[in-house]
């Protein structure tokens, strides 16, 4: 019988503390040499499929095939396994193996030994990517971007690799060193040494905003959300509650390293900026669907923001900058997000791992898509290398500029 589960945002976090749930029996092997999968549905009424010819092929393979000694029964299990998971051709579905659940990653919850990045899979290429670095983690010190490409770790190629299996072999502990072989969006590739270390999960980031002249812009605050956690709601909620008291007169919300987190702590922010309406709408296998609204009346609905997005922003930040866009609450500066806008949870399997299964997809208020296609920026501005080697933000550039236009056309 299913239980329930929790809810996630996350880019593929394989976390101890999510409610495993859901039970497949299976028996294997019968008097005529056949195969067959007891499979239980959610109501518990067993449904049976004949697997008899993936029985056949192992046959076939453990007596004739030139190579006996790969002829492993685990590895010809996996391969089938995986190879349905492929024929569905969405990259956030993936089986996790007892080892890899074993391994207990879940960077939503606290804190972790590794490098500070968040990673998914290019549902077209099948390549791993960072979505984000976190601010000041080991993953940035070290030189790493918003959508570089892993090619390999420690000299191994990641070809093929799932997402669990990248995290699996980039995590270590703390003061351990990893190589990432990467390949940057200019197209050049380099081998970068990262040192691992305990990374404190961020939420809420407030600073001065400067233009390109180095000088205080006095009258804009700037705010950066890197998580969408319970502690995020909290923090934000303090956050705004200055920038308004202090007089402030716009807010430029940075969401470009923002990979996502919790779908209850996405919709706590919104509210905060929309004076009701809907946030995002969820699509089930069915069709069936769910609105999730603002109540109204929060800390900064009539505050204008300018929200900077990029590659690096992915499901709960894609949610957010959707909602307010589409509310006319903010304009989008920066670059295509990245398209992120599934659900997705795990089902407990009988061997001790677990199905990282995608159940529906997210609409923003407009009804657009999100999964596999990202946000258009309303004002597009891409950072070059040479921005990035001489520190200039030409995105926070614009988006300052862009306040300064809507002050100019207030009446």
């Amino acid at each position: 019988m299913w239980t329930t589960v929790k809810w996630t945002m996350g880019i593929v976090a394989i976390a101890l503390s999510i409610f495993l749930a859901g039970v497949i029996g299976h028996t294997i092997g019968d008097e005529s040499g056949s195969a067959t999968v007891n499979v239980v549905d959610p109501n518990g009424n067993a449904v049976e499929g004949d697997y008899g010819t993936l029985a056949e092929i192992e046959d076939i393979l453990q007596q004739d095939f030139v190579n006996p000694d790969a002829v492993d029964p685990t590895t010809l299990l996996n391969g089938a396994i995986q190879g349905q998971i492929d024929a569905l051709g969405d990259a956030h579905t993936v089986y996790i193996s007892p080892e890899d659940l074993a391994l207990g990653v879940d960077i939503i919850a606290g804190t972790f030994d590794g490098i500070g990045a968040q990673v998914d899979q290019d549902p077209v290429t099948g390549e791993i990517v960072i979505v984000a670095p976190f601010r000041d983690s080991p993953a940035e010190r070290a030189g790493i971007r918003a959508g570089d490409v892993i090619l390999a770790v420690d000299g191994e190629s990641t070809e093929g690799w799932s997402v669990a299996e990248a995290v699996k072999r980039i995590r270590g502990e703390g003061g351990t060193e990893v190589t990432l072989t990467i390949a940057h969006s200019d197209g050049g590739s380099e081998d970068l040494v990262v040192t691992r270390d305990t990374i404190e999960i961020p939420t809420v980031y407030a600073a001065e905003v400067t233009d390109e002249n180095g000088e205080v812009v006095e009258d804009l605050a700037y705010l950066e959300i890197q998580q969408f956690t319970n502690e995020t709601v909290g923090d934000l909620a303090d956050e705004l509650t200055r920038v308004v008291d202090e007089g402030y007169k716009g807010l430029i919300l940075d969401l470009r390293r923002n990979p996502g987190g919790g779908l209850d702590a996405t919709v706590e922010v919104a509210d905060m900026f929309l004076d009701g309406g809907l946030v995002l709408t969820q699509v089930d296998r069915d069709g069936s669907r769910k609105e999730f609204n603002a109540t109204g009346g929060g800390e900064a609905v009539d505050l204008p923001v300018v929200i900077l997005v990029s590659k690096g922003s992915a499901s709960g930040s894609e949610v957010l900058s959707g909602a307010l866009r589409d509310h006319g609450r903010a304009t989008l500066v920066g670059e295509q997000t990245f398209g992120k806008g599934s659900v997705n949870h795990l089902r407990e399997l009988s061997n001790g791992g677990a199905l990282y299964v995608t159940i529906a997809r997210w609409l923003t208020p407009n009804g657009e898509q999100i999964e596999g296609v990202g946000l258009v920026p309303d004002v597009p501005i891409l950072l070059s290398e040479d921005d990035i080697a001489n520190n200039r933000d030409v995105q926070l550039y614009a988006a300052i500029d862009e306040m300064e236009k809507q002050f100019a056309a207030q009446p």
